[in-house]
């Protein structure tokens, strides 16, 4: 699974207070990043989750 987070982002950082070993945010561009190119299986989940409680929906999964 992958995932990635658009422009779209808001910056309110929910993703990175939900999952920090997958979700940092960068202050320089103003918005979270994720760290890898593919998510660890034991993270997916909560990395769905993250999704799914965007506020922004910027966060795009590939399974």
């Amino acid at each position: 699974m992958k995932a990635s987070i658009s422009k779209q982002c808001m910056g309110d950082r929910n993703c990175n207070k939900l999952c920090p070993e997958v979700f940092e945010y960068n202050e320089d561009q103003l918005l979270s990043i994720v760290k890898f190119d593919v998510i660890p299986a034991h993270l997916e989940d909560i990395v769905r989750r993250a999704a799914r409680e965007c506020g922004a929906e910027a966060i795009t999964i590939e399974e």
